[in-house]
């Protein structure tokens, strides 16, 4: 399908236009519509998975790295603005998880949203096509273009249609992630006045020309990492620039939740992956024993607080600055399975804390409050809900045999494997085990809470007695559930669309491993890159290489 990434972003926007035009007052058919155009979306994504190898191999024929690729067409030419799409195996995960948790968050609106509906439903699209354009965006400008796109109705949706302290909530978040942007421009504006300026003298945006034209000292590269650290850093968020996040989840509603867990936090994780450690590989190095200190940090403070939450949304929201931590630790491992692990637990975590925000508020909708004090036994009054709640909560904690387990061990590996010239490698396992079996505690310690023992609260029997899930709730819990066990049984072709473009970031990263490793006479394990397209011509001179001297895949298509 030609110009698929297109189509997939900006259906969601045509869709808000012609919710304009909609009688406010028709509020069924502004659910229904909007909920049919996330699906179509999301079904329209499936040709990204099922037409991958295919794609792929049109890519290698190019030796491109991008799949699905869109352009670069000139758009602002006095600034060097193309408008270039395009995806690898990781970004072509998160746009498939950003469509499918797109339409739950729509279908769980439903009953859940009762005041303005149709601007509700119009923001939730234009948020749809925020945050597929920045994970399909290739251009600098267009990248951030979108990234602030995205932040506009995420406040609106939160200031509005959230709790109490919706309005703190919603400008903290805004303030937050506007104060990291600005920085994150200024490194963007260094790379884009360091590119080759063409026939007309004016410098370019486009990606793959920092990857393949731009050499920044180490010294330089510092600072510039510095500025993309803040911007992806609150994004993750990593401690200590997490405490927008509690807020935001607690008053935001049920879908605002899900959205924010599963897609939003990914963009920061994105973020590093896709532009600081290609472009910034000795800054990455260089930062690299902060980076995994702030990471274990995260891991081990977030669970720990989530231990002494009395609010479920809460303890949730704290969950995820510890499930993030673990990526970080794992991209920051720079090994192939620890990288492998980080994109996967960035899948699992959309999928287990998208379930539990949306598991709270099922449970919310009927008694009105989150405090775990006033649930107890909730297992004899909703034994179907009881069992999705257990699933989910299994899969958060990696369980074996659920999508969790495979990212947890996934990273594990790579941080054994981490070369121990770099940082502490193995003490680096002490830690994260410890936040695995913490994450275990406040879990379950919160499942025998809410549902085991004796219902002592007679509210309770009175709002949910007879009142178990609803076929709604049955269709958009059921997706997640079949996801956790698939990932859990099967996780091989997943781990296969990610393959090509985690040895290019490894091909991006190991001449500045070389360098540490021959500064401190140690030696670094050679990894087998991938074999080079039959077709492609040889890598130019000076382009990074991977493993026994074979040429990584190149950033740039037919240029």
């Amino acid at each position: 399908m030609p110009y698929i990434l297109s189509i997939l972003t900006y259906i969601p926007l045509a869709a808000a236009l012609v919710i304009l035009f909609f009688p406010k007052e028709n509020t069924k058919l502004i659910k229904t519509f909007t909920t049919g155009v996330f699906l179509l979306d999301f079904l329209l994504s499936l040709p990204l998975w099922f037409g991958w190898d295919a794609a792929q191999a049109a890519a290698d024929s190019r030796h491109s790295l991008w799949v699905f690729e869109e352009g670069p067409i000139p758009w602002i030419r006095s600034l060097g603005v193309s408008y270039h799409f395009g995806v690898d195996g990781m970004s072509m995960l998160l746009v498939l998880l950003t469509t499918l948790l797109g339409f739950i968050a729509a279908w769980s609106s439903w009953t859940y949203i009762q005041n303005r509906e149709k601007e509700y439903y119009i923001w939730l699209l234009i948020l749809q096509t925020g945050m597929l354009g920045v994970f399909c965006s290739l251009d600098f400008f267009l990248f951030y273009v979108f990234w602030e796109v995205m932040l506009v109705p995420m406040y609106f949706l939160i200031g509005i249609w959230g709790g109490p302290n919706k309005l703190y909530a919603a400008i903290k978040f805004f303030l937050y992630t506007l104060a990291g942007s600005v920085l994150m421009l200024i490194g963007i504006l260094v790379l884009y006045f360091r590119t080759p300026v063409d026939a007309a003298g004016i410098h370019s945006f486009d990606l793959n020309v920092i990857l393949e034209k731009v050499s920044l000292d180490p010294s330089l590269q510092w600072w510039v990492f510095a500025a993309f650290f803040v911007g992806f850093a609150i994004k993750v968020p990593m401690f200590p620039f997490h405490t927008w996040l509690p807020d935001a989840h607690v008053e935001a509603p049920t879908a605002g939740s899900v959205i924010l867990a599963g897609v939003l936090l990914k963009m920061g994780t994105y973020g590093f992956y896709r532009f600081a450690l290609p472009i910034l590989p000795d800054a990455t190095l260089a930062w690299l024993p902060f980076l995994l200190i702030l990471s274990i940090i995260g891991v081990i403070y977030g669970a720990m607080v989530s231990l002494v939450q009395k609010d479920m949304k809460k303890l949730v929201a704290y969950s995820s600055v510890s499930h993030l931590g673990f990526c970080m630790a794992g991209l920051f491992a720079l090994t192939e399975a620890g990288i492998k692990g980080s994109v996967m637990q960035m899948i699992n975590h959309g999928i287990s804390t998208g379930g539990l925000f949306l598991l709270v508020g099922i449970i919310y909708e009927r008694m009105h409050t989150r405090e775990i004090k006033l649930y107890g036994g909730l297992a004899k009054l909703m034994p179907v809900y009881a069992t999705f709640f257990m699933i989910i909560t299994l899969s958060s904690i990696g369980l074996p045999g659920l999508n969790g387990f495979i990212g947890e061990i996934t990273i594990l590996m790579g941080a054994y494997h981490m070369p121990s010239f770099l940082i502490f490698s193995k003490s680096l396992l002490f830690f994260l085990v410890a936040g695995m079996l913490l994450g275990a505690a406040y879990m379950l310690w919160l499942y025998q809470r809410v549902f085991f023992g004796e219902v002592t609260n007679p509210h309770l029997e009175e709002h949910v007695k007879g009142k178990d899930m609803n076929g709604r709730e049955w269709g958009y819990m059921m997706p997640l559930v079949l996801l956790a066990l698939w990932i859990g049984l099967y996780p091989k072709p997943v781990f296969d669309k990610m393959d090509r473009s985690v040895q290019y970031l490894m091909g991006r990263m190991r001449p500045a491993i070389e360098r540490v490793a021959a500064a401190k006479g140690a030696e670094v394990p050679r990894v087998k890159a991938p074999e080079a397209p039959a077709e492609a011509a040889a890598p130019a001179e000076g382009a990074p290489v991977s493993g026994e001297g074979e040429a990584a895949p190149s950033a740039h298509g037919a240029h």
